[in-house]
């Protein structure tokens, strides 16, 4: 792996190691009640780590499941020249009024033509989708040869796989809803075989590998330090332990 290439936005060094875990996992603990320290660490990270792979400063990126425009402050002060496309007018308008550069529409047919930008990013949409590996293809499709597509996603069997259902879900999907409904007073946000499906890190692996148009470059567990890398190289262990995982690949 590369050195990480410094950007405008910061002088240090991104590095997968115990304190950065600390950082991100005391931020998934607020993410409802400050989402704005949630969301903005989560952009400054992936800043940092999609940087491990690609040069950041005058890309053309697109990101598939923007949101409301953290990832679309955090990129564009690293340098890139960002766009987004969402699915949800509720999540873009989270923060207020769309960002400007942000696009309604759906990842599994996105509004782009072929190899236009120099990067494409998505990060944890693929199980909010019923077709994950079609809006996998769509990425790899709308990126130039030689740029970066880089996507993350929460592996249905990990901890997290339910999001906030969890760890209900590994009783099913549908019992885990019902239960945080009775328990809440409100269905979930993430409706289980509408807006989270069931999505597996060995899934993702096989579409990464078999891609006939981008080569697969790392395939790591998101949030893991680095000496926790290796979970994911044993079946069935990996798909509890890695929680995330990251996929880059490089377009043919």
């Amino acid at each position: 792996m590369s050195a990480a290439i410094p950007s405008p936005r910061s002088a240090v060094r991104w590095t997968a190691d115990v304190g950065r875990v600390v950082r991100l996992f005391k931020a998934f603990g607020v993410e409802q009640t400050d989402p704005d320290l949630f969301y903005g660490t989560l952009a400054d990270d992936s800043v940092g780590q999609l940087s491990e792979y690609a040069d950041l400063r005058g890309a053309r990126m697109l990101d598939v499941g923007g949101g409301p425009g953290y990832f679309a402050d955090a990129f564009r002060a690293a340098g890139a020249t960002y766009y987004a496309i969402d699915s949800d007018l509720g999540e873009l308008s989270g923060r207020g009024e769309p960002v400007e550069g942000t696009v309604l529409g759906s990842g599994m047919a996105l509004p782009v033509g072929d190899a236009q930008v120099d990067i494409c990013f998505s990060s944890n949409v693929l199980e909010h989708v019923p077709d994950p590996w079609l809006m996998a293809d769509e990425l790899v499709r709308v990126t130039r040869p030689g740029g970066t597509i880089f996507l993350s996603y929460t592996g249905w069997w990990g901890l997290h796989g339910g999001h906030e259902t969890a760890p209900w879900h590994f009783l099913g999907g549908h019992r885990a809803a019902r239960r945080y409904e009775r328990r809440q007073g409100h269905p979930p946000k993430n409706k289980f075989g509408e807006s989270l499906f069931p999505i597996t890190v060995a899934g993702g692996l096989r579409w990464a590998r078999a891609c006939a148009d981008a080569d697969l470059v790392a395939a790591l567990p998101r949030y893991h330090p680095r000496w926790a890398y290796g979970v994911l190289a044993v079946p069935g262990v990996r798909e509890f332990a890695t929680w995330n995982l990251v996929l880059v690949l490089r377009r043919r």
